[in-house]
């Protein structure tokens, strides 16, 4: 196992259980009590978790793991979530894009398209995420809008009023929500407030709303609401999603396509 994979390996456990032993990790991961030891002493140093004696613990109450280091968790899940997504976009639509693992697998998904290898544009992509963008960008018929705004590095996102001054003058076909939790009481929702905030007003520039949501988010709550459940119209998640879960969002009105 390589050091990225093992450091990614190593903050997913302690996002699930807040506390890791060096020997426990070390079992897990099938490697060295002293690969441990220097794995967590360097995640230390870049304030990833907190050194303990005999092992680490979570950075905080309220811990976020950051994109880079989020292993491709429900992969196979995410990218066909992503490829049903990517096929409600219709060629020359202007599309939002929020940031996060699955949004990403969205615009993989766009640029693979053979009917979106061309046009002027064959695609408008609004986005406040950083690393869409950057992947997007290579990609000449597709029309890049950046929001501006201030970089969290947790999730390559751009916030703060310099997005809301961008986002104020634009209209949209579709916005695409990566979200941590959905819940037709609750709706769709972030871990950070200022992400909230932005996604918030993609949505409430965009003519339709579709949340792109694997199904281990579905029924859950988390810190910042994005928008209620009445704001979305298609929740696109996998086969695993439970049918009690599913007719509750339907019976909100939500169309959802499972993969």
């Amino acid at each position: 196992m390589s050091r990225d994979a093992r450091w990614k390996a190593l903050l997913e456990l302690l996002v699930e259980r807040g506390r890791l032993d060096v020997e426990e990790a070390a079992a897990e991961l099938g490697v060295s009590a002293a690969t441990i030891r220097r794995d967590f002493d360097r995640l230390a140093e870049q304030q990833m978790l907190i050194r303990t004696r005999g092992g680490a613990v979570v950075h905080g109450v309220s811990y976020e793991l950051p994109l880079r280091y989020k292993t491709a968790r429900r992969a196979s899940e995410k990218q066909r979530i992503a490829q049903a997504v990517a096929s409600l976009v219709a060629p020359g639509e202007a599309v939002g894009l929020t940031g996060g693992t699955t949004t990403t697998e969205v615009a993989r998904a766009l640029a693979m398209r053979e009917d979106l290898a061309s046009g002027s544009p064959a695609l408008t992509v609004v986005t406040n995420a950083l690393n869409i963008a950057n992947e997007l960008a290579v990609r000449p018929q597709f029309k890049i809008v950046v929001t501006g705004g201030v970089a969290r590095p947790q999730s390559y996102e751009l916030v703060g009023p310099l997005a809301d001054g961008v986002l104020g003058q634009i209209t949209l076909d579709v916005a695409v929500l990566g979200v941590v939790a959905f819940d037709v009481t609750h709706g769709a929702a972030a871990d950070d407030e200022a992400e909230a905030a932005i996604n918030r007003l993609l949505c409430e520039r965009a003519g339709r709303v579709v949340v792109a949501a694997d199904s281990g988010k579905l029924g859950r709550r988390a810190f910042a609401r994005i928008c209620a459940a009445r704001s979305v119209d298609t929740l696109v998640t996998d086969t695993a999603a439970a049918p009690d879960a599913v007719r509750g969002f339907e019976d909100a009105g939500i169309r959802v396509v499972t993969v």
